[in-house]
């Protein structure tokens, strides 16, 4: 069976086929600048990468495009698009609504269109994506993959928010929780090397990156996760805020004269790792500042570290204890001064990781721990794309 996984964007649509006899990725790819001028793609298979340039006035030129790139020249991995089994759709937002992935019909189409609103950047561009596809590949079965599924298993207690409830029952004001396939890939990755069942484990996943977020996954369900609403919330991150008062919110509204809309370009694309630096949203750039002296920069590093440290030791505290921390996105998987820091004088809960070990993490899962330590610490390279090319193959298989 070979799946096609699609991240789609507003203005880009990234791509994988995955043969699933052996899980083996036949291509990848993105398309970029959809609907702008100088659009192009960079393809990937056989050994062979190239980025050329493509008029893709809407997303369905762009399925089109990649279509003749898996089926043509260099980059050929297939004869003819019968060949795919199946689409899965990455889908930002399932709200209440899709607690698990499921086939996509009209009635899901326009069920993620209601939920836009929660995810007013990401949901639309699903749909984009999901509608392109129909008019490119025809019948193929599409499943939808939500990033809050994996989330919906939190009790009340952790996912409601302390305003009027009527807000919840009327709109949905409550967390969700995000990043939901990476956190389900890591944390049953760490079942399977720990040779344990998930459902005999306590643990912590950290999805650290541009966008980053921490999940207590207690007997295989996550029962907390540092997200909110919408992505905003939690962590700081690259130009996001994380978590502040929200009497900051009006209180910089009114003192700045400024609009909702600039506010939240503000809070989503100015703050964060770059908002605190002045240097950079990217983290290896902050470090590297920080260590020619740069202040702010090592402030950001530090606020960022503390968080992270703070988030993992009280979702200890939630589940009763833990059996092993995971570490996983771009800065979780290749920043060992993040992972030191965290897990820094934290001895007395169990966790202790070793230095070398931890400064050059090798395989796609790397056991990080220190001699002697009760929990064990990994780091593990996150595979959303696989994630979702399996929940895809399980949909269509019942």
């Amino acid at each position: 069976m070979k799946i096609l996984v699609i991240n789609c964007g507003s203005s880009s649509l990234k791509y994988q086929l995955i043969d699933m006899d052996g899980e083996k990725v036949l291509c990848k790819g993105l398309c970029e600048r959809i609907g702008m001028e100088s659009s192009m793609i960079t393809h990937e298979a056989n050994g062979h990468k190239a980025t050329t340039p493509a008029i893709f006035p809407t997303h369905t030129e762009a399925f089109a495009e990649v279509v003749k790139k898996m089926t043509t020249g260099e980059g050929k991995c297939i004869d003819d698009v019968s060949e795919i089994s199946a689409i899965g759709h990455r889908v930002v937002h399932g709200g209440e609504k899709f607690k698990a992935s499921c086939l996509i019909t009209d009635e899901v189409i326009n069920t993620i269109r209601e939920l836009s609103p929660l995810a007013p950047l990401h949901n639309p561009a699903g749909i984009l994506g999901i509608e392109a596809a129909r008019k490119v590949f025809g019948n193929v079965p599409m499943v939808a993959v939500f990033d809050t599924a994996f989330h919906s298993t939190m009790p009340p207690k952790a996912y409601m928010y302390a305003i009027p409830y009527e807000y919840y029952e009327k709109y949905g004001v409550r967390r969700y929780g995000f990043h939901g396939t990476s956190h389900k890939y890591v944390a049953h990755k760490a079942a399977e090397y720990l040779e344990e069942p998930i459902e005999r484990l306590k643990l912590i996943t950290c999805h650290l990156g541009n966008g980053s977020s921490i999940a207590a996954v207690d007997q295989g369900k996550v029962v907390d996760t540092s997200m909110g609403m919408t992505p905003l919330a939690g962590l700081m991150m690259g130009t996001r805020c994380g978590d502040l008062d929200p009497s900051v919110v009006n209180y910089l509204k009114y003192t700045l004269n400024i609009t909702g809309h600039e506010l939240d370009e503000i809070l989503n694309k100015k703050s964060g790792l770059l908002g605190i630096s002045g240097v950079s949203s990217d983290k290896r750039d902050v470090e590297e500042a920080a260590l020619h002296g740069n202040k702010r920069a090592q402030l950001a590093s530090d606020m960022l570290n503390y968080q992270i440290k703070k988030i993992v030791g009280s979702y200890i505290a939630a589940m009763g204890g833990v059996d092993a921390i995971v570490f996983t996105g771009g800065i979780g998987e290749h920043d060992e001064i993040a992972r030191a820091k965290v897990c820094h004088h934290m001895d007395w809960l169990g966790i202790r990781i070793d230095t070398e070990k931890n400064e050059h993490p090798v395989g796609d899962v790397c056991e990080i721990t220190a001699w002697g330590a009760k929990v064990r610490t990994l780091v593990i390279a996150t595979d959303e794309e696989l994630m979702i090319a399996r929940d895809t193959k399980e949909v269509l298989e019942k």
